[in-house]
């Protein structure tokens, strides 16, 4: 698996999102990341692919375990979020904010964050890439007793999810643990 500790990211952007995608890689690549782009390619591609092509190809490579996080880009980012979170394993989400793109590593361990070319600056798009990148889960700034326990029992109850067996088990979760928590506000 091509992984972020050896600077390894995939990315893919549909037409609207490749303005911002273009932004980001190039921060990226002066900054030492290798970075595989499954298109859209050119700003003129003839006959480029819709979004949720691209989305479920990303989201393909990261089930597929080729690589451990992808950077997407349409004009919302919610349509190729969609398509990728058709694939197992994927857990993906759409940030607008450097806070957001940092919780959603640090707090839920997503390994595809999108953007919307529509919404985000090419500069927030590249600090939203960074802080995706260069955290893990458990590495924000939060801090409450059991923060990382905690997040990290959902993401595993969310890799084992299997809806025909959820659906048999009368809609309850089958839970793998449980963990106390207080919020410290």
């Amino acid at each position: 698996m091509k992984t972020v500790k050896d600077k390894y990211v995939l990315v893919g952007a549909d037409f609207a999102g490749f303005p911002l995608k273009e932004a980001v890689v190039a921060d990226l690549k002066k900054r030492g990341w290798k970075v595989k782009d499954i298109g859209v390619l050119t700003e003129d591609e003839e006959d480029p692919e819709m979004f949720h092509r691209i989305g479920l190809k990303v989201g393909a490579k990261i089930s597929e375990r080729e690589f451990e996080r992808a950077l997407l880009f349409c004009g919302t980012g919610t349509g190729i979020h969609i398509a990728a979170s058709k694939c197992p394993h994927v857990h993906a989400t759409v940030v607008e904010s450097v806070a957001a793109a940092k919780r959603a590593i640090t707090g839920n361990n997503v390994n595809v964050l999108a953007m919307g070319a529509f919404y985000v600056a090419p500069q927030m798009g590249i600090e939203c890439a960074r802080a995706f990148l260069e955290n893990n889960l458990g590495s924000g700034w939060e801090y409450w007793e059991n923060f990382y326990e905690f997040h990290k029992l959902a993401y595993d109850e969310l890799e084992a999810f299997n809806y025909e067996e959820f659906k048999a088990n009368n809609f309850e979760v089958i839970r793998l643990g449980d963990v106390t928590l207080e919020l410290d506000l």
